[in-house]
């Protein structure tokens, strides 16, 4: 068996969402599991909307997931590549030059429409004489299609099982725009064949792209790749992601403090048979990953399921993967493994210790309901000033106990929200020892 090859080209216009890598992560995986080579092709065939500021922003957003490519590649490179093939369709008959405005094509289509046919290219432009292929070249630039056989094309999906689509039903692809831009569909092709690709999964939305890909490939002389197409993500109640999409960004989820563990734990699941489960690294991923237990059904996602995947990614994490963001909050040396253990339970997000640094440092604004107001005064003036042994907050509760008789939560709640200005978080026989100001006795 050959060699597996992936890629994802994604076209470097913006920035890549939560729809982008669920496309590079499953072909990643792909690759990974099979000890096969991953490709990153840039399709930036697109001068005027292509940026180096998405490229770097693309590649970055990979390193930080771990999906790190065997090679780059760039379309914007292979343009004389392109030109070759498609002088070799032209030569085979199989590429025609087309001359309809957009307006004219809109109006065909609303015609074929209105007499209850399927809006497909009506191929007017092969019965053009050379005549008048040369005056209307004097008036507009020409575009250039791809004759399709019109035979069924029929492929295995590695998610969708058999499929067959009629080339009839579909139009002649564009492959190269008036304005000389090679389009996707032919540059793609050419770069599957020339570079190997072995396998290609990708979203639902580009399966009658695949049938005439299927055909230009062969066109071509190359071995069409096996296709697989994953469904689309909708929101959690079904609607449809493309207007958030900009708020779920892989930059936005970094800065918003999403791990990238929990982020490809769940998009490496979402949509199977399999259950979501925190996954460190990718290799676990890889292992348990498989096509076949993802489904053709709309696959709901909600932001709000990375956060319990982040909590536990993080609360797993030894001090010494974090101590270098504990000592930037300065938190002394000598207390930061402490501060770790008691703060890792009561955090979300990394920059959720900054918060409980903060109280540890500073103190809190004691929250004191009104008819505990006598006994938190009480209280306060038996406890000592800082700093605090590991049997502080025994000793207190236990002296404040005596003192006034209470016991149970009537005892310990207060005295936690005067502490800490919060009625929850870490157990205070280990948050105490780390306090450095405590509220001033009355």
């Amino acid at each position: 068996m050959s060699k597996i090859v992936t890629r994802f080209a994604p076209s470097p216009t913006g920035f890549l969402h939560i729809g982008n890598l669920r496309t590079a992560l499953f072909n990643y995986l792909i690759a990974r599991k099979a000890g096969g080579e991953f490709v990153l092709r840039l399709d930036d065939t697109d001068a005027e909307r292509s940026k180096q500021e998405y490229i770097d922003v693309i590649q970055r957003d990979l390193e930080w997931l771990g999906l790190r490519w065997d090679r780059i590649e760039q379309q914007s490179k292979r343009l004389e590549r392109y030109a070759e093939a498609a002088d070799k369709l032209r030569a085979d008959g199989r590429f025609y030059e087309c001359f309809e405005t957009p307006t004219e094509l809109d109006l065909k289509r609303k015609k074929q429409l209105n007499m209850g046919r399927p809006p497909v290219y009506d191929r007017s432009a092969l019965a053009l004489e050379d005549a008048e292929k040369v005056r209307l070249r004097a008036e507009r630039e020409g575009y250039w299609r791809f004759l399709l056989e019109q035979t069924r094309i029929d492929w295995n999906d590695g998610i969708l099982g058999p499929l067959s689509i009629d080339a009839a039903s579909v139009s002649d692809p564009v492959l190269i725009r008036a304005d000389g831009q090679v389009l996707y569909t032919l540059a793609s092709v050419v770069d599957d064949i020339d570079m190997g690709i072995t396998h290609v999964v990708r979203g639902s939305d580009h399966v009658t792209n695949t049938a005439t890909q299927i055909q230009i490939i062969e066109a071509l002389g190359g071995t069409p790749p096996s296709f697989a197409h994953h469904s689309l993500l909708t929101g959690a109640q079904g609607e449809a992601l493309s207007k958030r999409l900009g708020v779920l960004s892989l930059r936005d989820l970094r800065e918003q403090g999403v791990t990238p563990a929990a982020l490809l734990s769940l998009m490496a699941r979402l949509g199977s048979s399999a259950p979501v489960e925190l996954h460190l690294t990718l290799d676990e991923i890889a292992e348990g990953f498989d096509l076949a237990q993802f489904g053709a059904a709309p696959t709901k996602f909600d932001a709000e399921d990375l956060w319990p995947l982040t909590r536990a990614d993080l609360q797993s994490r030894p001090y010494e993967a974090v101590a270098d963001e504990i000592a930037a909050l300065g938190v002394p040396a000598d207390i930061a493994p402490q501060f770790w253990e008691v703060a890792r339970e009561n955090i979300t997000r990394m920059a959720d210790l900054g918060q409980w640094w903060a109280l540890c440092r500073d103190g809190a604004e004691p929250v004191i309901d009104p008819e505990d107001a006598d006994f938190v005064a009480e209280a306060l003036r038996l406890l000592p000033p800082p700093p605090y042994g590991p049997t502080a907050w025994k000793d207190w509760t236990d002296a404040v106990k005596s003192a006034t008789g209470r016991k149970g939560k009537g005892l310990f709640m207060p005295l936690r929200k005067a502490l800490t200005g919060q009625s929850h978080g870490p157990d205070m026989s280990a948050l105490m020892p780390l306090l450095r100001k405590v509220p001033a006795r009355e």
